[in-house]
């Protein structure tokens, strides 16, 4: 039996809390927290949204902290291996799986996306968009750089091409030095500047003051008191606490398969518990601290509540791509300020790039053998390849589709699987053990019992508003365009070819393992 290859490991505690915190602080924080907050009354949304924290958020980061921890000490990087550890039937590495393709399919488009950001950072230092006063001429202005519209700003696709090329090179780059030379690098570099800028930022906005004495209501105070003056009155209301809870779900980035793989590469005496609430608190920070007060604060000082919130009904791309650069066009030194904006959002995006990346690395070195250098070159080949229909068919509702089933319904799937793997079928018993085991910090006992039965409850009730809501509108694909639906169901075979595609590889990779066969 040939001798198995040495993993890698992270070289710091730090290091390890700021590249998890990398991959938990996203565009989500700082883009679709403002508009669930706006949409959802404010202040109205943040008391179901501590809730959720307590009992989906920070249950989820522990457990999946501990699964990995538990992975990596038996050879695993990727969620598929480590079910296989928690439940030895053949059905275990299949549920495991998708912790694999869901993270690689989200990183089909949110690389997209981080591209764009880049792009609005240049446009924003060379004041490319001012003079553009109107928010129907600023969507225009994106949708001529998507190449969804070619219009009198953009002729052709060409600046966001050339923007995801440069965001695929850096990402190539980090992944290929690895786990303490480039993730860990980054998250120490990345982490830091993001956290400035934002503090920059926040600081700029609040200095605002009533921004048009025409319109004394709207100013930075308001926008403040619409943030965090609790309505206790709507706390009836069901869709504010689905709103809240799948705002937690997706802000700290669980169930992607991401923080399982990253804590598979910490020491047997890392602690699992201190590190996961680190992570939480720093996403928190990130998200209602700097992402609250600078996209909802400044947009109210400048358009006022009502407007806020029908700006934040139209999608997170109108606040953070349309509102927040008309606003950068009236201030002082708005040109700077709008560029740092996309540059947070950038420092955001490739930090979670990177980390969506990983559970497939993990698959290639862990279950065959790979190289990184090997493993980086076919996986991020493969990324380019398969972006390209989501690129190109952007205007076609292709990266719609794709995120509704991975990155919304596929997540919540995911992590009630999970939560029930480690729960009920690995049992609490022994996944207690894991997640208190070198605890820095005492966990409360309240937690085993919260895990065990709450975090799934909440979770089952998420996925099932979801079914009933949303899944019978899209499989179908009602409000569609009648143009649109090839390219729909072209997206839908993607997704199924990419599943059964990792379902091979898994097959293999287990089989190998069986007969022994190790790197």
């Amino acid at each position: 039996m040939a001798k198995r290859m040495q993993r890698e490991k992270w070289a710091s505690k730090i290091g390890l809390i700021l590249a998890l915190a990398g991959n938990a602080i996203g565009l989500g924080n700082f883009l679709r927290f403002p508009v669930q907050a706006a949409e959802n009354g404010g202040g109205a949304f943040m008391i179901p949204y501590f809730v959720a924290l307590i009992v989906i958020g920070i249950p989820l980061m522990w457990a999946e902290c501990a699964i990995g921890r538990m992975g990596g000490r038996h050879g695993h990087g990727h969620t598929a291996g480590m079910f296989e550890v928690m439940w030895r039937h053949p059905l275990s590495k299949y549920l495991g799986m998708l912790g694999v393709v869901i993270p690689f399919a989200v990183a089909l488009y949110y690389i997209y996306i981080t591209a764009w950001t880049l792009a609005y950072s240049y446009f924003s230092l060379t004041g490319n968009y001012f003079g553009i006063t109107t928010r129907e001429a600023m969507g225009a202005y994106l949708r001529g750089f998507q190449g969804v519209e070619p219009n009198q700003f953009f002729s052709s696709i060409g600046p966001a091409y050339l923007s995801f090329l440069i965001t695929l090179g850096l990402s190539f780059y980090i992944v290929y030095r690895g786990i303490p030379g480039g993730i860990e690098r980054l998250g120490k570099i990345a982490m830091p500047l993001l956290f400035l800028i934002g503090v920059a930022l926040a600081v700029r906005v609040l200095t605002l003051g009533t921004p048009d004495p025409n319109y004394p209501e709207n100013n930075v105070l308001n926008g403040l008191g619409f943030v965090w003056n609790p309505q206790p009155e709507r706390l009836t209301d069901a869709t504010i606490w689905l709103a809240a809870a799948g705002q937690i779900f997706f802000t700290l980035s669980v169930a992607t398969g991401a923080i399982p793989t990253y804590a598979s590469y910490m020491r047997e005496e890392d602690d699992v518990a201190l590190t996961g609430l680190s992570t939480a608190s720093l996403n928190e920070l990130a998200e209602v601290v700097l992402g609250g007060t600078i996209a909802i604060t400044a947009a109210v000082a400048f358009f006022g509540l009502a407007e806020t919130e029908e700006i934040a009904r139209k999608g997170a791309f109108n606040l953070g791509f349309q509102a927040l650069p008309m606003i950068f066009q009236r201030i002082p030194l708005g040109q700077l300020f709008g560029g740092l904006w996309f540059l947070l959002l950038f420092f955001a995006g490739i930090s979670s790039v990177v980390a969506l990346t990983q559970p497939a690395m993990a698959l290639f070195q862990d279950g065959f053998g790979w190289s990184r250098g090997k493993t980086t070159a076919v996986v991020l080949a493969a990324l380019f390849l398969l972006c390209q229909p989501v690129i190109f068919f952007l205007k076609h509702g292709f990266l719609d589709e794709l995120d509704f089933w991975v990155g919304t319904f596929g997540l919540s799937l995911f992590a009630l699987i999970e939560t029930i793997q480690f729960a009920w079928v690995f049992g609490m018993e022994r996944g207690w053990e894991e997640i208190t085991k070198g605890a820095a910090i005492t966990v409360p006992r309240i937690f085993y019992y919260v895990i065990k039965y709450i975090t799934p409850l909440f979770l089952l009730f998420i996925l099932a508003a979801w079914a009933i809501q949303d899944v019978p509108e899209k499989l179908l694909m009602a409000g569609v365009r009648p143009e649109d639906v090839p390219y729909v169901w072209g997206a839908r075979v993607l997704m199924i070819a990419i599943l059964l595609g990792f379902g091979v590889l898994v097959k293999i990779a287990s089989s190998k393992k069986e007969k022994g066969i190790r790197p």
